[in-house]
């Protein structure tokens, strides 16, 4: 899970999710060099559900929110591996200065990229009333589809945040699953409360070899 690939300016309000791009380049580069292939969700649950094939060592670089460094850096990188992110895509960063405008987007999915919803706001669903929570949640995915004519299967909650109501809604949109901020594997018992690891601009190359080695043991 990345965030921001830059160095974090002064003041910035949650540094730590900030990854230095060269920094990030090396983190795919080590996975490379250890047989790891990065797929979209799409692909893991096609395995998950009807045993299609995945490559050895499969992992999901995920992207939260939009910001404009994932595509001038992160499709960069991933296309010297010719692998595919998925951008979790907070709609109204399509229109903010540090975000990235619908044009940027569409060059991802033409570069095998995966896009969820992400919200259109980024509220803490869990506060939300009935009306405004399906609007974030069905209203993200009904905007990305329109504007990208691709398919929108999972969502991924705002900060990490869900309760029973939230999952409800997101069953109720359509999705088939849900990231989480949970550290840990996703697995196929837990679509709607999918883990990942989270990694953070103190990390490096060799902190992110051994957040990948904790958790599979």
């Amino acid at each position: 899970m990345y965030h921001v690939l830059n160095v974090p300016p002064p003041g910035a309000p949650f540094p730590e999710l900030y990854v230095r791009p060269s920094d990030f380049a090396g983190q795919m580069a080590w996975l490379a060099r250890h047989g790891y292939h990065a797929v979209t969700l799409d692909r893991v649950y096609d395995y998950w559900s009807r045993g299609w094939a995945l490559p050895r060592r499969p992992v999901v670089v995920t992207f939260d929110d939009g910001y404009l460094t994932d595509y001038t850096v992160g499709m960069r990188v991933l296309l010297r591996h010719h692998w595919p992110g998925v951008l979790n895509l907070e709609v109204r960063n399509m229109r903010s200065p540090t975000g990235m405008p619908a044009w940027r987007v569409r060059n991802l999915v033409a570069a095998g990229w995966e896009i969820d919803a992400h919200t259109i706001t980024h509220p803490d669903l869990t506060t939300l009333g009935a009306a405004q929570l399906w609007h974030e949640v069905d209203g993200s995915r009904r905007i990305i589809s329109r504007e990208f004519q691709v398919p929108v299967d999972f969502f991924c909650y705002p900060d990490g945040r869900y309760d029973p109501a939230v999952i409800a809604a997101v069953k109720r949109a359509g999705y088939v699953g849900a990231t989480t901020t949970n550290y840990g594997l996703a697995r196929p018992n837990g679509l709607f409360t999918l883990d990942r690891i989270r990694i953070d601009g103190t990390d490096g190359v060799a902190g992110f070899a051994s957040k990948l080695d904790d958790v599979r043991g």
